[in-house]
């Protein structure tokens, strides 16, 4: 954490360069994007051989996530296969980290906004899942003009239409922005 007359930021630049070098990518070429905008997953391909490889780099990108929503997407759907990963999901996986690569000093800043006004921005991916059919829900919620929670979370459900998919995630988010809500009112703030 870094503190300034900006407010302070957040950032986990030297735990990037350790997971790097664990995954020896510290010489590996950056990446514009966590994901490849044609991904299609296929259930029938080869096994990887060390899963416990893959399961160490995933829950070391996931904690990479507190800091980062960038990558929220691409480490929850490759979360998803944690006990039976395919060379495709490890892909996605060195993806990830060349995509850290090029963006190992950034984080997020809090600023010092004199307002508690909470806004939250959603929206979900109708049917994207290509495995299941199932939707993803994304949103992202501010307190003051700061970011302070996000999700990107597969939807239990197979939505029958992308309306359904869209009110699936608004539920989710309304429910994220109420219990922001009644935080925010038991530690004393007032609120938009």
């Amino acid at each position: 954490m870094a503190h300034s007359h900006k407010g302070f930021f957040l950032n986990q630049r030297k735990y990037v360069i350790g997971i790097l070098h664990e995954a020896n990518m510290t010489d590996c070429k950056p990446a514009r994007t966590p994901l490849d905008s044609n991904l299609k997953l296929k259930t029938h391909r080869d096994a990887i051989p060390n899963i416990r490889y893959y399961q160490m780099m995933v829950g070391k990108l996931i904690y990479r996530t507190i800091t980062y929503p960038n990558i929220s997407h691409a480490i929850s759907l490759v979360s998803q296969f944690m006990h039976s990963p395919t060379v495709d999901h490890l892909k996605i996986v060195h993806r990830a980290l060349r995509y850290l690569k090029g963006s190992v000093g950034r984080g997020i800043i809090m600023r010092n906004i004199s307002h508690t006004c909470i806004s939250g921005y959603t929206d979900a991916n109708w049917a994207g899942n290509s495995l299941d059919r199932k939707s993803t829900t994304g949103f992202c919620i501010f307190v003051g003009g700061n970011l302070v929670t996000w999700k990107s979370k597969k939807q239990s459900v197979v939505a029958r239409s992308s309306t359904m998919a869209e009110y699936c995630a608004m539920a989710s988010t309304a429910c994220e922005l109420i219990w922001l809500k009644h935080l925010l009112l038991d530690l004393g703030f007032s609120h938009q």
